[in-house]
């Protein structure tokens, strides 16, 4: 039997019997019509979480556009790796999102699926262990660019391009 949070599934109860005009019988589940509707509901999230995803920048110098084309202005100029959440995507351009809240058209072939975060806080420390008692490697300010080797309790191994590698408090950064 599976476990949910809370205790255990439920599970199909005989509601009632009935007749139809040519005598059969049918049983009617009580329960199905809730799991039924609980299934589309969890079918509807996984829809919509598969439809905002994280991409990260794939080029050094690369247009964030008003609208989907090259005819449309240009909003910001993004650097190698700056994350993005993908909100939708025409044609060959996906719509994204950037840590600040802007957002815009980047051109597909741009886009990479290499997770990086970007510094959120005006001035954060690097560390060289996933705790904030541990020895300081590095600082960062706001809007640098990392590369995400690992994910531990709460906490994120990063490389700069530079190739400085340290912990950064999960808190501090914005992306995946």
């Amino acid at each position: 039997m599976m476990k949910a949070r809370g205790g255990n599934l439920p599970q199909p109860v005989a509601g009632r019997l009935s007749s139809s005009k040519n005598g059969g019988v049918f049983l009617i589940f009580g329960c199905m019509k809730k799991m039924a509707i609980g299934f589309l509901v969890v079918l509807f999230l996984v829809s919509v979480c598969e439809a905002i995803t994280m991409v990260s920048i794939n080029g050094a110098k690369v247009n964030m556009r008003s609208g989907p084309g090259e005819n449309y202005s240009v909003l910001w100029e993004l650097g190698n790796g700056f994350p993005l959440k993908r909100i939708s995507e025409q044609k060959n351009w996906v719509k994204v999102e950037d840590f600040e809240g802007d957002v815009g058209w980047v051109y597909g072939k741009l886009i990479s699926k290499e997770p990086h975060f970007i510094v959120k806080k005006k001035r954060i420390n690097i560390r060289s262990s996933p705790s904030s008692k541990s020895k300081v490697v590095g600082k960062a300010n706001y809007g640098v660019v990392f590369k995400t080797l690992e994910q531990k309790n709460g906490w994120v191994k990063v490389k700069h391009e530079n190739g400085l590698t340290g912990w950064i408090s999960r808190s501090l950064v914005w992306g995946w």
